[in-house]
């Protein structure tokens, strides 16, 4: 995919001949999307235990409504990119609004957890539509360095102000309606952007972006849906045939994928972008912020709600906090970068990560939530810090020719980390809580239908199973429940903590030589 912002539709001149005010009036207008994307994710997360309860979902399918909609999206976000840059980023922008808008009313009521996933994946298809199109359009309505670092940065708040929204908008929404509301959610959220961006949003497209090369498409899906389904399988049911041979088979057609970039003049994903250094470590410094923010919340929303039995929205106003903690770190660290070199500040970000996760790692968790939610203060801090100044390294370290190619790598990098952050770390709590649970004896005539088969397989089953028995034994359900899912929280944790400890040293010696900032 080849983008030359020198030579798009739109002149150079014209981007120097609009008003300040409606350059950032089309930047409000492209957070609409961004927050769109930042709500949906935490709201379903505290949606799922409502969603367990009435659509009655197995552990692994609970897993698939979350990563149902980020697999689809990351396999096409490049792909959706190229499409852009032939038809016009802004156009694919509403076209893509449109379509997200119509698919979430319609998955809102949905009768089963197969419907709910299909409808996730659909969503999927138009969401990749939304999200190339805005970073992209960002670096062009702002070419300028200094308010461009300062749009990415409010650009990268927009996903933390979203997610700081969604946990309170989700929650009151499935505490005074029910869970499918937070899919409607998504109607009123677009309206701003259909009605007003096509009049202040200016267009721009590649003049010469070449073909399309269908089976590099073809391949970027067979590459993400085998390794995530792998990754699940073997963190669920252990390291069976089906689960390697699907990670085996995703490897494999990822070198295909590669090798056909290579081949191509006109590469759906130019490979030469990745030969930078600083532009593969921010690239690398983003997956593993969201990678370790969405693992964290995963886990922390069912804490709230089913151990420590707060109402979703007063889940979602406990982690309030520290979610905003994110945006003041995004906007405060884009001065920093003018003292302080780029490298230092995303490798401290890191490892904040770090210090969260080991909060969590050697924390008790038997003293209510204020342990965990601390450390969601400190990761949040991290991750604000940390995204905001890779995202602007990406953009900043390849060339303008490049720059649609970048963001749409950049934007890849936001869902992969996200999907990666509820696939494994999802997959491998899931997979602890259902080895180290232990029901006490004698509940199989005290309970209906596959009640007690469900308990064994997520917290929410569990939770519901202990309020249809007798005081006793539901303290006894809850109690074992509890700790099973505790076992796993500490797993997850220490294998994020040294995931995010390696990321801050490796950033800290890649990024050492980047300059400060003008």
């Amino acid at each position: 995919m080849t983008t030359a912002l020198s030579s798009e539709q739109t002149p150079r001149g014209s981007t120097r001949a609009r008003r300040p005010w409606r350059d950032w009036v089309a930047l409000g207008l492209l957070m609409f999307p961004v927050l769109l994307v930042a709500v949906d994710n935490t709201a379903l997360t505290f949606a799922l235990p409502a969603i367990a309860r009435a659509l009655e979902p197995t552990g692994l399918q609970v897993l698939w409504i979350v990563d149902a909609y980020p697999l689809v999206l990351a396999g096409l976000l490049v792909s959706m990119g190229s499409l852009g840059d032939r038809i016009g980023r802004r156009r694919l922008l509403v076209i893509g609004s449109l379509g997200f808008a119509g698919l979430s009313a319609a998955t809102a009521f949905a009768p089963t957890p197969e419907w709910l996933i299909a409808g996730r994946a659909a969503l999927g298809f138009f969401g990749a539509m939304l999200m190339p199109s805005t970073l992209s359009l960002i670096r062009n309505i702002f070419p300028e360095p200094n308010r461009r670092r300062l749009a990415v940065a409010i650009w990268a708040a927009g996903f933390s102000g979203g997610a700081a929204l969604g946990p309170i908008l989700g929650g009151w929404l499935v505490e005074h309606f029910w869970w499918g509301a937070v899919f409607l959610v998504a109607v009123p959220l677009m309206l701003p952007l259909l009605v007003l961006g096509p009049a202040l949003i200016p267009e721009s497209k590649d003049p010469a972006p070449g073909k399309v090369d269908i089976p590099s498409i073809a391949l970027s899906m067979l590459v993400m849906v085998p390794v995530v389904y792998g990754i699940k399988s073997v963190a669920t049911e252990g390291p069976g045939a089906a689960g390697l041979a699907a990670i085996a088979f995703g490897l494999a057609m990822g070198i295909v994928f590669v090798r056909r970039q290579h081949r191509l003049q006109h590469p759906l994903l130019d490979m030469s972008l990745f030969r930078n250094r600083v532009f593969s470590m921010a690239i690398s410094a983003n997956i593993l912020a969201l990678f370790s923010f969405n693992g964290f919340i995963l886990f922390l929303a069912q804490h709230l709600q089913l151990l420590e039995g707060m109402a979703p929205s007063a889940a979602g106003v406990a982690m309030v906090p520290a979610l905003a903690a994110t945006v003041v770190a995004g906007l405060v660290v884009v001065p920093l970068v003018r003292k302080v070199r780029p490298g230092f500040v995303v490798a401290t970000g890191l490892a904040f990560s770090a210090a969260g996760y080991s909060m969590v790692t050697f924390g008790n968790h038997d003293d209510g939530p204020s342990v965990l939610l601390a450390a969601l203060l400190v990761l949040a801090l991290g991750v604000g810090t940390a995204e905001t100044i890779s995202n602007d390294l990406i953009l900043g370290s390849a060339p303008p020719e490049k720059s649609g190619a970048a963001a749409a790598i950049s934007e890849t990098g936001y869902e992969v980390g996200s999907l990666l952050g509820t696939a494994v770390l999802g997959s491998i709590l899931t997979a602890s809580y259902q080895q180290n649970l232990r029901l006490p004896a004698g509940l199989d005539g005290m309970l209906p239908g596959t009640a007690l088969h469900n308990a064994g397989e997520t917290l929410a089953s569990a939770v519901e199973a202990a309020s249809l028995l007798p005081a006793p034994l539901a303290d006894a359900v809850r109690g074992a429940a509890g700790a099973a899912f505790d076992s796993g929280v500490h797993i997850t944790a220490a294998i994020a903590l040294v995931l995010m400890a390696a990321a801050a040293v490796l950033a800290a010696v890649v990024l050492r030589k980047v300059p400060k900032a003008a």
